[in-house]
């Protein structure tokens, strides 16, 4: 296995480096422009939920107080209730409450359904195009989630809003600079391979070492080359001063 020189690596892609500094830019405008003009600015808002009490919807608490019985019975509900709250019956009422020109499974798509460890805390983020709308749905999910679960699903009140969704000013899924840093990236990776692969497909004898592993016969001497035209130019040159 032949010895890799890292002077030579080092050389070769410095000869080239031209080429790299221009295979990056041209990735860097192509990340600009795909940041910029090809995605879809996507605004996210979110609200927060907490499983707290376990009473009855019928019955009145007789205390305020929270059991041991009911912090277990809740962190058990965490997971259950983060995927009703993408149920048809669910989406289907907030469809419908808002009047808004989409089905089920395109709502769903949109709802993204997190738990926070440890915690009976569950977060409902929604995205859509415009901020507004996010916001607002976000809001109405919390809402119709809290009411059928009390009155309908299982007919216990222990689902309360802790902070309702605000318009976002910002879009969640654009971020020019990361682009750009990721298409740089590809850039160098790809710049990279060019030289690599050029490098291999040059054939040409550049060094001495160059001939020895092609003929596999050491260099016993070498002979410069000789600049005839040069030569002349000096003998003119001082033939003039004379």
């Amino acid at each position: 296995m032949e010895e890799i020189d890292l002077k030579q690596l080092f050389e070769m892609f410095w000869n080239k480096k031209a080429q790299i500094i221009l295979i990056i830019l041209i990735f860097m405008v192509i990340g600009v422009i795909y940041s910029v003009g090809f995605v879809t600015p996507m605004y996210s808002s979110s609200t927060t939920l907490v499983l707290a009490g376990t009473a009855s919807s019928t019955e009145e608490q007789s205390t305020n107080t929270i059991t041991t019985a009911d912090l277990t019975i809740n962190s058990k509900l965490v997971a259950t209730y983060s995927e009703l709250v993408k149920s048809k019956n669910i989406l289907g009422q907030v469809i419908s409450n808002l009047g808004i020109n989409v089905n089920e499974e395109q709502l769903r798509q949109n709802v993204q359904v997190t738990s926070v460890e440890d915690t009976e805390l569950i977060e409902i983020t929604v995205s859509n195009e415009n901020a507004e709308y996010a916001a607002k749905i976000a809001n109405e999910i919390a809402k119709v989630f809290e009411e059928k679960i009390a009155k309908e699903i299982y007919n216990i009140n222990n689902v309360h809003i802790v902070d309702e969704a605000t318009v976002s000013a910002n879009p969640s899924n654009v971020n020019h600079l990361k682009d750009i840093v990721i298409f740089a990236f590809i850039g160098v990776v790809v710049a990279g391979m060019y030289v690599l692969i050029t490098n291999m497909l040059d054939t040409t004898v550049k060094t001495q070492e160059d001939i020895e592993k092609e003929i596999k016969i050491p260099v016993l001497a070498s002979i410069p080359m000789y600049d005839m035209e040069m030569e002349k130019l000096k003998k003119k040159g001082r033939g003039g001063r004379r």
